[in-house]
């Protein structure tokens, strides 16, 4: 029997897909042009947070263009989708010990330092990641540095180091040590730069990221919807993966665009 070839998982639904052809969406880089003006504009630029709420919430800007038909011209708005920071739960499981342990000193999952304090396991882990073991020890020496010059700018440094270790987990050590290590890591920084108010920007993979662990959030703690926030979010993949998920589509779904 002739296997079938790999489709990858569409980013949107068809009834995402569906909401955004019919509100006659097209992408032009970051700009969405849509014909729904007042939905638009009724959309809050930021959600109404305060301070110490804003930072558990990683902010992406979304552009859009929008035509005003009666003025005869367009009219251009930055919105901006607040992602609420999930974080992994520990469980009572040996992969857990590193998270319990952070969250309790409220610190990192420091792996570089972690094989430093346990040479039995340094080879094994340190091995696993043979090919990211430089990018450990300066995520590692930029958060020790931290507490003495009080840098917050070298934070954004370590962000985006730790975004970039999502590419290559899960290993063997994380598996047996560090489970969700890296997501545990990034939510941390990113709060941090928060607090600081300095401003940065993730990968799209990675905002998409965010907005899953968040959508499982919400599902699992049954929270009520917000239609503003499943708006931007059905914006943000669709300017961001334009081309993924229109195979999806079906004959019918293809006449919304005429």
């Amino acid at each position: 029997m002739e296997s079938q070839p790999f489709k990858p998982k569409p980013l949107l639904n068809k009834s995402e897909l569906r909401q955004i052809k019919r509100s006659r969406t097209r992408i032009e880089g970051k700009k969405v042009l849509t014909d729904d003006v007042r939905k638009l504009k009724s959309l809050k630029v930021t959600p109404d947070l305060s301070p110490a709420e804003s930072i558990h919430y990683y902010k992406e800007p979304i552009w859009i263009e929008y035509y005003i038909p009666k003025e005869s011209r367009f009219a251009y708005e930055t919105k901006y989708l607040f992602i609420r920071l999930s974080d992994p739960v520990p469980t009572d499981e040996t992969c857990d010990g590193a998270l319990k342990l952070a969250i309790k000193e409220k610190s990192i999952i420091d792996i570089w330092k972690f094989c430093q304090e346990n040479e039995d396991k340094r080879e094994f882990i340190l091995g696993c990641y043979h090919s990211t073991k430089t990018m450990l020890e300066t995520i590692s020496q930029i958060y020790t540095n931290f507490f003495e010059t009080k840098n917050t700018e070298e934070l954004k440094t370590a962000c985006y180091l730790t975004e970039a270790l999502l590419k290559y987990e899960p290993t063997l050590a994380s598996l047996q040590y560090f489970r969700d290590y890296v997501l545990y890591n990034l939510n941390f920084f990113i709060r941090e730069l928060n607090r600081a108010k300095i401003e940065f920007s993730l990968e799209d993979a990675t905002v998409s990221l965010l907005i899953k662990r968040r959508n499982e959030l919400w599902e699992l703690k049954n929270y009520v919807e917000d239609e503003d926030f499943d708006l931007l979010a059905a914006l943000f993949f669709e300017q961001a993966f334009p081309n993924r998920g229109a195979a999806e589509l079906s004959s019918d779904d293809l006449r919304l665009f005429d």
